[in-house]
Protein backbone atom coordinates (compact mmCIF):
# COMPACT_ATOMS: atom_id res chain seq x y z
CA UNK A 1 0.00 0.00 0.00
CA UNK A 2 1.29 3.48 -0.41
CA UNK A 3 1.18 6.44 1.44
CA UNK A 4 -1.44 8.24 -1.15
CA UNK A 5 -4.36 5.07 -0.12
CA UNK A 6 -3.30 6.51 3.80
CA UNK A 7 -3.42 10.20 2.61
CA UNK A 8 -7.06 9.54 0.71
CA UNK A 9 -8.51 7.47 3.59
CA UNK A 10 -7.51 10.39 5.73
CA UNK A 11 -9.56 12.78 3.61
CA UNK A 12 -12.21 10.35 3.38
CA UNK A 13 -12.62 10.03 7.12
CA UNK A 14 -12.68 13.54 7.26
CA UNK A 15 -15.36 14.28 4.67
CA UNK A 16 -17.45 11.52 6.78
CA UNK A 17 -17.01 13.39 10.38
CA UNK A 18 -17.84 16.65 8.92
CA UNK A 19 -21.37 15.03 6.84
CA UNK A 20 -21.61 13.75 11.09
CA UNK A 21 -21.24 17.01 12.45
CA UNK A 22 -23.37 18.77 9.93
CA UNK A 23 -25.33 16.78 8.50
CA UNK A 24 -26.76 13.72 10.48
CA UNK A 25 -27.85 14.43 13.90
CA UNK A 26 -26.20 11.91 17.20
CA UNK A 27 -24.09 9.19 16.39
CA UNK A 28 -24.70 7.21 13.15
CA UNK A 29 -23.07 5.35 9.98
CA UNK A 30 -21.51 8.19 8.93
CA UNK A 31 -19.04 9.27 12.13
CA UNK A 32 -18.53 5.94 12.71
CA UNK A 33 -17.36 4.94 9.17
CA UNK A 34 -15.37 8.10 9.41
CA UNK A 35 -13.81 6.61 12.66
CA UNK A 36 -13.28 3.14 10.97
CA UNK A 37 -11.55 4.71 8.21
CA UNK A 38 -9.37 7.05 10.65
CA UNK A 39 -7.86 4.55 12.02
CA UNK A 40 -7.50 2.15 9.16
CA UNK A 41 -5.66 5.19 7.58
CA UNK A 42 -3.43 5.38 10.83
CA UNK A 43 -2.75 1.49 10.63
CA UNK A 44 -2.00 1.79 6.79
CA UNK A 45 0.61 4.70 7.53
CA UNK A 46 2.45 2.84 9.93
CA UNK A 47 2.53 -0.50 7.40
CA UNK A 48 4.48 1.64 5.00
CA UNK A 49 6.87 3.31 7.23
CA UNK A 50 7.16 4.50 11.10
CA UNK A 51 7.78 8.17 9.80
CA UNK A 52 4.48 7.95 7.46
CA UNK A 53 2.43 6.63 10.50
CA UNK A 54 4.08 9.04 12.66
CA UNK A 55 3.10 11.92 10.32
CA UNK A 56 -0.76 10.77 9.51
CA UNK A 57 -1.43 10.29 13.30
CA UNK A 58 -0.31 13.70 14.01
CA UNK A 59 -2.25 14.94 11.52
CA UNK A 60 -5.56 12.81 12.47
CA UNK A 61 -4.86 13.98 15.81
CA UNK A 62 -4.97 17.97 14.71
CA UNK A 63 -7.82 17.34 12.18
CA UNK A 64 -9.84 16.05 14.76
CA UNK A 65 -9.28 18.43 17.46
CA UNK A 66 -9.50 21.26 15.22
CA UNK A 67 -13.36 19.64 14.08
CA UNK A 68 -14.03 19.33 17.85
CA UNK A 69 -13.48 22.88 18.12
CA UNK A 70 -15.27 23.82 14.92
CA UNK A 71 -18.59 21.63 16.14
CA UNK A 72 -18.14 22.79 19.61
CA UNK A 73 -18.31 26.58 18.80
CA UNK A 74 -21.38 28.29 19.49
CA UNK A 75 -21.49 30.07 16.22
CA UNK A 76 -21.33 26.87 14.28
CA UNK A 77 -24.60 25.97 15.62
CA UNK A 78 -26.07 29.22 14.60
CA UNK A 79 -25.68 28.96 11.17
CA UNK A 80 -27.08 26.03 10.54
CA UNK A 81 -30.27 25.89 12.79
CA UNK A 82 -33.71 27.39 12.13
CA UNK A 83 -33.62 30.79 14.40
CA UNK A 84 -37.48 31.42 13.40
CA UNK A 85 -39.83 31.16 15.55
CA UNK A 86 -43.94 30.77 15.00
CA UNK A 87 -46.82 33.21 16.02
CA UNK A 88 -49.07 32.95 14.25
CA UNK A 89 -51.95 31.60 16.66
CA UNK A 90 -55.39 30.44 15.14
CA UNK A 91 -58.62 31.26 17.71
CA UNK A 92 -61.60 30.01 16.24
CA UNK A 93 -64.93 32.00 18.00
CA UNK A 94 -67.52 29.38 19.25
CA UNK A 95 -69.77 31.73 19.96
CA UNK A 96 -71.97 31.07 17.04
CA UNK A 97 -72.27 27.53 17.13
CA UNK A 98 -74.41 25.54 19.81
CA UNK A 99 -74.78 21.74 19.99
CA UNK A 100 -77.05 20.04 17.34
CA UNK A 101 -75.73 22.68 14.71
CA UNK A 102 -74.91 20.57 11.09
CA UNK A 103 -71.78 20.97 8.75
CA UNK A 104 -69.10 18.82 6.69
CA UNK A 105 -66.49 18.26 7.08
CA UNK A 106 -63.73 20.36 5.18
CA UNK A 107 -61.09 18.28 6.10
CA UNK A 108 -60.39 14.49 6.90
CA UNK A 109 -61.07 14.93 10.95
CA UNK A 110 -58.68 12.17 12.28
CA UNK A 111 -59.36 12.50 15.16
CA UNK A 112 -58.41 16.71 14.86
CA UNK A 113 -59.52 18.68 11.29
CA UNK A 114 -61.53 21.46 9.98
CA UNK A 115 -65.06 21.48 9.49
CA UNK A 116 -67.55 24.20 7.87
CA UNK A 117 -70.82 25.02 9.74
CA UNK A 118 -73.28 28.08 9.35
CA UNK A 119 -70.29 28.90 5.77
CA UNK A 120 -68.12 29.44 8.95
CA UNK A 121 -64.69 27.39 9.22
CA UNK A 122 -63.79 26.01 13.23
CA UNK A 123 -61.51 23.18 13.98
CA UNK A 124 -63.06 20.44 15.60
CA UNK A 125 -62.71 16.73 16.65
CA UNK A 126 -64.21 13.11 16.19
CA UNK A 127 -65.93 11.51 19.03
CA UNK A 128 -63.37 8.33 18.32
CA UNK A 129 -63.53 7.54 14.77
CA UNK A 130 -61.95 9.21 11.92
CA UNK A 131 -64.34 11.12 9.76
CA UNK A 132 -63.56 11.70 5.90
CA UNK A 133 -63.66 14.73 4.15
CA UNK A 134 -67.22 16.34 2.85
CA UNK A 135 -69.05 13.99 5.13
CA UNK A 136 -72.43 15.63 6.98
CA UNK A 137 -71.56 16.17 10.90
CA UNK A 138 -73.77 17.41 13.73
CA UNK A 139 -71.87 19.08 16.81
CA UNK A 140 -72.33 17.20 19.91
CA UNK A 141 -70.04 19.26 22.58
CA UNK A 142 -68.48 22.93 22.64
CA UNK A 143 -66.32 23.36 25.48
CA UNK A 144 -64.47 26.80 25.18
CA UNK A 145 -62.86 26.80 21.56
CA UNK A 146 -63.21 22.77 21.60
CA UNK A 147 -65.53 21.37 19.03
CA UNK A 148 -66.72 17.44 19.12
CA UNK A 149 -68.82 16.33 16.12
CA UNK A 150 -70.25 13.14 14.80
CA UNK A 151 -71.01 12.25 11.42
CA UNK A 152 -74.44 12.41 10.88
Amino acid sequence: MTLTVAILLLLVAIALMLIEIFLVPGVGIPGIAGLILLVASIYIAYQIDTTSGYYTLAASVVISIGLMLLAFRAKTWSRVSVNSEIKARLIYPTDTLKIGDKGNTISRLNPIGNIRVNDQKFEASSIGDFIDANTPIEITNIEGNKVTVKPV
